[in-house]
């Protein structure tokens, strides 16, 4: 098939479905996720102070990190041995009991602080194995040359969630404390339900090896094959760096003018989902097909660029305009390193591949938020946000020069440049998947 003729994924019964499962599951986690955290902070100011209890919530993002890092090699080898379908509808079912769980002792009154801790803990390992069954999944539902604008749709379920989760369990709260994480059981009952009805899919056949081979095989490419080294550090880095929407609260409160601070911060908080969301219907409609590598780069320089003059800016209406651009920025730099790396990755490494994809991706969002926290306390949250921006934009300067791999990448289906040229006399010859040819 050509380009041009690749179906459209929502052509596809098993796409649709699975796309549903991934807006219904995203919707909960978020939803869930945010009143995680509020619940925390609530229950830690009854016998802290501020500072403390901000402390407290910050734990709460490192304990759903530390079981993410912890099993990445091994939720990325269940992602490529086991079926993939009964993998998510696993870890859909476990997440339907938990945010039942929630709900009663919530509604019992006797929901503690430490209780909340070993749920986030729970919650962090239940993400671990979702992330790489979710991602390598979604290749096997469509053709090749539709993978681009499956992640694309993909996206959007992820940004929706991002965006209406938060959104409704505000007001659930406020009718019943105990309500979002009902309506959270009912969404990751419907999905896990959904699992279901999603077909055979063809795959890969598992490796022969054992298990701690292929964990090795697996960080070993990822290792070994620049483009995909390249693309997964590149956002690792820059996000890690430049993570503004850490000190949102700080700004709303206490920097920007024009309207009250909470509706300043719910406005910021929402610009990025939107403008990630803008992203991806974009490339839903019209996929990204040429130059992507350099197209990437520049997004992420875009980024810095866009949190520089967020960090300057004392007006609610720049500010919303920088974290907008920002957020699409983000989204179009996540596009083209997703479908580089599904593309360039064989269907039998995809589950390894994505856990570490996945990895990358917590750490920069949770570590970075540590980093930029600890930095505000230093410098002042201002120069924080600047040093961030300023550090994205160098560090793509260098990955340009580390990893040339990613500016030869001229589209996501075609070998680089620099995989067209000969291997010298002494190396054994590698193909495209980055396996050594007999």
């Amino acid at each position: 098939m050509t380009a041009g003729k690749a179906p459209h994924p929502f052509s596809i019964a098993n796409y649709r479905i699975y796309w549903v499962v991934r807006l219904a599951s995203m919707l909960a986690l978020y939803s869930m996720m945010l009143i995680v955290g509020w619940q925390a902070y609530n229950l830690a100011r009854e016998t802290m102070g501020i500072e403390a209890s901000a402390t407290r919530l910050g734990l709460i993002g490192l304990l759903q990190f530390l079981p993410l890092f912890f099993l990445t090699p091994v939720t990325g080898w269940v992602a490529d041995n086991i079926d993939r379908r009964w993998v998510i509808r696993s870890v859909l079912a476990i997440l339907t009991l938990l945010a039942a769980a929630l709900a009663l002792l919530t509604r019992g009154g006797v929901l503690s602080l430490w209780m909340l801790y070993a749920f986030a803990v729970m919650l962090g390992a239940a993400r671990a194995f979702l992330g790489p069954a979710h991602g390598a999944l979604a290749a096997n539902l469509v053709p090749k040359e539709s993978i681009p604008t499956a992640i694309a749709l993909s996206s959007i379920a992820w940004q929706a969630g991002m965006l209406i989760g938060p959104a409704i369990a505000g007001p659930l709260y406020r009718v019943f404390d105990y309500l979002p994480y009902a309506v959270s059981a009912a969404l990751f009952g419907v999905a896990t339900l959904g699992m279901f009805l999603v077909g055979p899919v063809p795959r890969s056949p598992p490796a022969e090896a054992g298990p701690l081979a292929q964990i090795r095989e697996g960080m070993h490419y990822v290792l070994r094959n620049k483009l995909v080294l390249g693309v997964i550090t590149l956002d690792l880095f820059a996000v890690l760096l430049a993570g503004a929407t850490a000190l949102i609260p700080v700004f709303a409160r206490d920097i920007l003018t024009g309207a009250d601070p909470e509706t300043m911060l719910s406005m910021l908080a929402a610009a990025p989902a939107a403008g990630a969301a803008v992203i991806a219907v974009t490339f839903s409609f019209f996929p990204l097909r040429h130059n992507v590598g350099n197209r990437m780069m520049g997004s992420v320089i875009i980024f810095g660029i866009a949190t520089i003059f967020f960090a300057f800016s004392t007006v609610i209406w720049l500010s919303i305009a920088c974290l907008f651009i920002c957020g699409a920025a983000d989204m179009f730099s996540v596009y083209v390193r997703s479908s580089l790396i599904q593309l360039n990755t064989p269907d039998s490494k995809r589950g390894r591949v994505s856990a570490v994809a996945q990895l990358t991706v917590s750490a920069s969002n949770e570590l970075g938020e540590a980093e930029s926290g600890m930095l505000a306390g230093l410098i002042g949250p201002v120069w924080a946000v600047v040093a961030g921006g300023v550090g994205a934009i160098m560090v793509t300067i260098l990955w340009a020069r580390l990893f040339p791999q990613i500016g030869a990448a001229k589209s996501f289906d075609q070998p680089t440049d620099l995989d067209r040229r000969p291997a010298p006399a002494n190396l054994e010859p590698i193909n495209r998947s980055g396996e050594p040819q007999p």
